[in-house]
């Protein structure tokens, strides 16, 4: 895992996450099953992949379920500030630049650091959208660059 690069306060210009809502569908009442796409090992996600993963989620529970029949949270924050040391290219490159010489690099997107089993994302549903959650989460796991599985929270006696 990377050292954390997370302290605002002393880097210049941090670049700002794409992620647009954490908390989307009916957020007032309760749902009797709860799904969660956990992370089969440690990884470090983008807030780009986030971000993707979230509106294909959002977006097919949204026609399945309705506006008000689910409850889809984002379950980790792109703390992590990755840096990169761009290398020029072109006729004169080499008296330009100095190669790794110095090479702390510019801040270009921030990651969420997960770790083995943490929830990234978790859908409240009904029971009557519980195979629509499952395909929801799993379209949203095409988005993330690590392996993952879903998790069956809360409901699991309603399930079977």
């Amino acid at each position: 895992m990377v050292r954390a690069y997370s302290r605002r306060e002393y880097i210049r210009k941090t670049p700002n996450s794409r992620i647009v809502q954490y908390d989307m569908g009916n957020l007032k009442d309760e749902f009797p099953i709860s799904l969660s796409l956990a992370v089969k090992e440690n990884a470090e996600i983008t807030h780009n992949s986030l971000e993707a993963a979230r509106i294909a989620a959002n977006r097919f529970m949204q026609r399945k379920a309705g506006r008000y029949g689910y409850h889809l949270k984002i379950r980790t924050y792109p703390h992590q500030i990755v840096r990169e040391n761009p290398m020029a290219t072109g006729a004169g490159a080499d008296r330009v630049q100095s190669g790794m010489r110095n090479a702390f690099g510019k801040a270009v997107s921030v990651e969420a650091i997960v770790k083995r089993g943490q929830r990234v994302i978790t859908i409240d549903c009904n029971k009557t959208n519980f195979i629509d959650a499952k395909t929801a989460l799993k379209r949203a796991s095409m988005k993330l660059p690590a392996r993952t599985r879903i998790i069956v929270d809360k409901g699991n006696e309603l399930v079977l």
